[in-house]
Formats: C-alpha cells, sequence, structure tokens
C-alpha cells in the first residue's frame, strides 16, 4: 500500500495494491496490521454506503463531541472528496485537501478525528463508504457551509445539489469564534 501525507497533520491518501486480470481485480480494502502501520490505529465501530447521483455535495460534517475519523472510498464512479481542518488552535485551521477518489484509481483517505469532511459527485453517481471510529450521534452533528471563501475549495460544481442542512451550515469564522 502506497501512503500519501498531505499538509494537514494525519490526513493520508492510501493507494492500496490492486490485483487484476482478464476477470477483474482484488483489492483488500482494510487489514488491520498495514493500517495500524500506517498510523491508523483507531478501531472501526461503523461502516456507511451513501449512492448519489451527478452534482450532489454531502458536508461538510462533523461530529462536534464525539468527532469520528474516517476511511472513505468510492467503489462506483468518483468524487470530488475535501476535509477542512475545523480546529481554531491548530497551525492548519481552515486549511482543506481535496482529491479525487474514484472506482478507477481505487484511492482511500484517511480522516483523523476533529476535521470537517465532504465530497461532491463528478459522475453519473457514486457509490461512496466511509469506515467510522465512532457512532453517528444526530444531535452532535456540526460542520462548515461548502462554499466558505474564507476556506475557497474549487469544487468543481457550481450550483450542487444540497440538502437543506448543508446549505445553513456555518461559516469558518463562526467555528473559530465558538458561535457554533
Amino acid at each position: 500500500m502506497n501512503v500519501i501525507e498531505t499538509q494537514l497533520h494525519g490526513l493520508l491518501i492510501l493507494e492500496p495494491k490492486v490485483f487484476g486480470d482478464y476477470r477483474g481485480f482484488l483489492k483488500e480494502t482494510f487489514q488491520i496490521e498495514r493500517y495500524r502501520e500506517a498510523g491508523i490505529d483507531l478501531p472501526f465501530v461503523q461502516d456507511n454506503h451513501s449512492r448519489s447521483p451527478r452534482g450532489v455535495l454531502r458536508g461538510l460534517h462533523l461530529q462536534k463531541n464525539r468527532p469520528q475519523g474516517k476511511l472513505v472510498s468510492c467503489s462506483a464512479g468518483s468524487v470530488y472528496d475535501v476535509s477542512v481542518d475545523v480546529e481554531p488552535s491548530s497551525q492548519t485551521f481552515g486549511q482543506y485537501v481535496g482529491v479525487e477518489l474514484s472506482a478507477e484509481n481505487h484511492r482511500q483517505l484517511w480522516i483523523p478525528p476533529g476535521y470537517a469532511h465532504g465530497f461532491c459527485v463528478l459522475s453519473e453517481f457514486a457509490d461512496f463508504q466511509y469506515k467510522c471510529t465512532d457512532l453517528y450521534f444526530p444531535d452532535d452533528e456540526g460542520g462548515l457551509i461548502w462554499n466558505d471563501p474564507e476556506v475557497g475549495i474549487p469544487w468543481p460544481v457550481d450550483s450542487p445539489t444540497l440538502s437543506d442542512k448543508d446549505q445553513n451550515l456555518p461559516s469558518l469564522a463562526a467555528i473559530r469564534s465558538g458561535n457554533v
């Protein structure tokens, strides 16, 4: 497995080994020892799978009091996946990493607890998987508005399809001031 470090502490792009031939391919999507060697040693307690059509943007989400680490990947189609440092005391507060995850490139992204996360669908549809290190608690949900100009994420869609909730997430300035 190839492990690519990013400018955000602990955030990793992972490229699992893919073994393919005329029958298709096989890849190991998780193996505890290999991922532990890469620095991912929190236990996973919940797996999620979403399917969304082109232009859907989900995020940027986080859990406020029980942050989740997430190992994410796209098994069908492609997405532009983004993680933002939203810890006000961090030296990289407000910085983001964006990476394309697709069925073709087989990449995964490890997002440590404490980052806001979201993605938008680039293909006709995308199947997206999350392995999470804590359970999801609806009352603990928070996030960052997807188009905050202070963060400046160059999303590859101009007018994404958003949930009502995602249209009303707070700004980075509100997170910085603790008014969320």
